[in-house]
C-alpha cells in the first residue's frame, strides 16, 4: 500500500518555520513588516 503523503497541518507549519529559520532575509523581512504595522497602530 502506498503511504498517504498528506501532511498534518501541523507538520505544514514545522517545516515552514525551520525553513524561515534559515532564511535570514526573509526573517528581517517579516519583523520589518511587523514593526511597520505596529507602528501605524500606535500612529492611530
Amino acid at each position: 500500500m502506498r503511504k498517504s503523503l498528506k501532511k498534518s497541518f501541523s507538520e505544514l507549519v514545522n517545516e515552514n518555520k525551520q525553513e524561515l529559520l534559515m532564511d535570514k532575509e526573509a526573517l528581517e523581512r517579516i519583523e520589518n513588516k511587523l514593526d511597520s504595522k505596529h507602528v501605524m497602530k500606535l500612529a492611530e
